[in-house]
């Protein structure tokens, strides 16, 4: 399979849901008419200040948005978790990839990113173009507060959409090794996409110290089935 790489054109032009309707044709991939009335819920929900955007995962180190501020934070309530099935671009339907969602409880440290308001509504456009593609995330505008636990802005949030089939939560962990280590789609692999994370967290200055022990068993894992394939 020819590696696409996920890109402000390929988004713009809309490459997701093509790759979407070729690889993976029953997946339920929301309209554009959808999309647009679940990005103006979102802005018509926003607090007052600054409006940004809260990166735990890809976003950290492939936003494909342009940013006036980028700064490390938290958010209350919500964890990073490989709880999202993915059928296209990491994954296939019949090796279902995974990538990271924001499961409720506990707590995530990750990058905010200040979106310029004169842009706005057209950088979200493109954002709403790759996140909401089928529906399975609930954008929420979360409280995100410094090293200190000082709040200094709103940011939009994707949170994981329990209700939708892609939901994934409560994987035995040797499922979600497996499942890391050898899925991959039209944009990449499964492993590719967490140890990106890692190393878009340690950039940035972010311990994650769970996230760095799964990364390591997928690259045993990984190492090993290329090892038995030959």
């Amino acid at each position: 399979m020819k590696i696409q790489h996920l890109t402000r054109e390929l988004i713009e032009s809309g490459g997701i849901d093509a790759i979407a309707a070729r690889d993976a044709p029953a997946l339920r991939v929301l309209t554009d008419a959808e999309r647009a009335a679940s990005l103006r819920a979102t802005l018509d929900a926003r607090p007052d200040g600054d409006a940004w955007l809260f990166a735990y995962g890809s976003l950290i180190w492939n936003p494909t948005v342009h940013a006036l501020e980028c700064r490390t934070g938290r958010i209350e309530g919500w964890h990073r978790a490989f709880c999202l099935t993915t059928l296209i671009g990491r994954g296939t339907p019949d090796n279902p990839g995974l990538t990271l969602g924001l499961d409720e409880g506990g707590a995530c440290a990750g990058v905010a990113l200040r979106i310029d308001e004169d842009i706005l509504e057209r950088e979200l456009a493109i954002l709403w173009r790759r996140e909401m593609l089928s529906g399975a995330y609930v954008p929420r505008w979360l409280d995100v507060f410094d090293a200190d636990g000082v709040r200094f802005g709103s940011a939009i949030s994707f949170t994981i959409n329990r209700a939708n089939c892609q939901y994934a939560g409560g994987l035995p962990r040797a499922e979600i090794v497996r499942r890391l280590a050898s899925a991959s789609g039209a944009i990449g692999s499964a492993a590719e996409y967490l140890f990106q994370t890692c190393a878009g967290l340690r950039a940035h200055g972010i311990p994650d110290p769970a996230l760095e022990a799964l990364a390591d068993e997928v690259a045993a894992a990984r190492d090993e089935r290329m090892a038995r394939e030959g």
